[in-house]
C-alpha cells in the first residue's frame, strides 16, 4: 500500500530518509536535504557576500554533491558567491586521473572555473613513487599532509576567501573517534569545528557545509539528482587507519542510529582543562603555510623522502629527531672519509 509523502505534498513516499526516519518524496526530500545545508550555512555564517569561494573537488560523491548544493543555493537565496574548484591531483595511477575526468566534467556542467594543483609539481613527487619508496604502510599519512597543504597553496593562488570542503556527518564522527582512540587532543579540540582558521591573518579559513549531513542522504541525493561522481576507492585506502573507525561506527549505528550525530555533539561539548597545553596553529617558517609545529609536517616528511629517511615524519618527533641527527652523522662521516683518502 501506498505511504504518503510526509511533507503534505499529495505525493507518495518514495524513500525513507536515514536521518530523520521521514517517509518522502523525491522532491520534498531535496527541499528539506537542501533546506538543512542552507540552515547550516546561515546559522553558522559560513560566508559572507561577494566572497571567492574554492570547492575542493575530487570527483567524489561529497564533493560533487557540495559543489551542485552550493551553485543552487547560491543562486536560489542570492549567496553572491563566486564558486571555483579546486582538485589536487595526487599522481595516484588508475585512481585519481579517471576521478579528475568527473572534475572536469562537473566543471562543464555547473558552469565553475576549475584548478588542478598535482603532488609532482608542488613537492616533486608522486603517490605512486612515495608508495614505491616507503611501502604502503603509512602512506594515507603523507597523503593527507600533503593534500590539506596543496588545497591552501591551490586557494592562495586562486586568492580566494574560503575552502568549502565535502567533509559529512560521517566523516567527522570517524574523525573524532579517531582522535580519542589515538590520543590527540589538540586535533580532537578542532575536529568539529565547522570553521577552521589560525596560522595568522593571512591563513585561508576552511568551512564544512555538510557538517550535519548524513552519507547516506548525500548518496541518495545524488542518485536521484543523477549527479556524475566518481565511486571507486583509492587503491591505497585499504590500509588508512580511518577503514577501522569507518566499520566501528557502522556497527555503533547498528545498535544506535543516531550515534553519528551524537559522537559530533559530544565532540562540540568536549573541554580541556586549563592545566593541558594544546599546539597554537601558525606559519610555517620553512614553507609559509598554517602549521602547529615548526618546520610544518609537510616539510618534515618532504624533507626525509629528499634525504631517503621516508619514516623522518612518522611517529614521535623524538623518533625523527633521532633519524635526523644519524643521517647528519653519517654525511660528516662520509665527507672526512673522503677528505681523508683524496689525501
Amino acid at each position: 500500500m501506498p505511504v504518503g509523502c510526509k511533507g503534505n505534498c499529495g505525493r507518495n513516499a518514495i524513500l525513507k530518509r536515514p536521518k530523520t526516519g521521514d517517509a518522502l518524496c523525491k522532491e520534498c526530500f531535496y527541499n528539506a536535504f537542501e533546506l538543512e545545508i542552507h540552515n547550516t550555512i546561515q546559522r553558522s555564517a559560513l560566508f559572507k557576500k561577494g566572497e571567492k569561494v574554492a570547492v575542493a573537488a575530487s570527483g567524489g560523491k561529497d564533493s560533487t554533491v557540495l559543489a551542485y548544493v552550493l551553485k543552487t543555493l547560491n543562486e536560489r537565496h542570492n549567496y553572491g558567491l563566486d564558486l571555483f574548484l579546486l582538485s589536487i591531483d595526487e599522481g595516484i595511477t588508475g585512481y585519481r586521473d579517471d576521478s579528475l575526468d568527473t572534475v572536469k566534467q562537473n566543471r562543464d556542467d555547473y558552469g565553475m572555473p576549475l584548478k588542478i594543483l598535482s603532488y609532482d609539481e608542488l613537492y616533486g613527487w608522486t603517490m605512486d613513487r612515495i608508495v614505491s619508496t616507503i611501502g604502503k604502510n603509512n602512506n594515507c599519512t603523507f597523503c593527507g599532509v600533503f593534500r590539506r597543504q596543496a588545497l591552501d597553496r591551490g586557494a592562495k593562488l586562486l586568492e580566494v576567501d574560503n575552502i568549502a570542503t565535502g567533509h559529512n556527518a560521517d566523516d567527522i564522527a570517524e574523525t573524532v573517534l579517531m582522535n580519542i582512540l589515538r590520543g590527540d587532543t589538540a586535533r580532537l579540540g578542532r575536529c568539529t569545528e565547522i570553521k577552521t582558521s589560525g596560522g595568522g591573518e593571512d591563513a585561508i579559513p576552511r568551512v564544512k557545509p555538510l557538517k550535519y549531513t548524513y552519507e547516506k542522504e548525500i548518496v541518495m541525493y545524488a542518485y536521484f539528482k543523477k549527479l556524475v561522481y566518481f565511486s571507486t576507492e583509492c587503491i591505497y585506502a585499504p590500509n588508512a587507519y580511518r577503514g577501522h573507525a569507518r566499520a566501528f561506527l557502522k556497527d555503533l549505528e547498528k545498535i544506535r542510529p543516531s550515534v553519528i550525530m551524537d559522537i559530533i555533539h559530544s565532540g562540540e561539548q568536549l573541554a580541556f582543562k586549563d592545566t593541558v597545553k594544546l599546539p597554537e596553529r601558525g606559519i610555517c617558517s620553512t614553507c609559509g603555510f598554517v602549521s602547529s609545529m615548526q618546520p610544518c609536517k609537510a616539510c618534515v616528511l618532504l624533507e626525509g623522502l629528499n634525504k631517503g629517511l621516508p619514516k623522518l615524519g612518522i611517529g614521535k618527533k623524538s623518533k625523527g629527531d633521532r633519524l635526523r641527527k644519524s643521517h647528519e652523522m653519517a654525511q660528516k662521516f662520509d665527507a672526512a672519509h673522503k677528505v681523508k683518502n683524496d689525501f
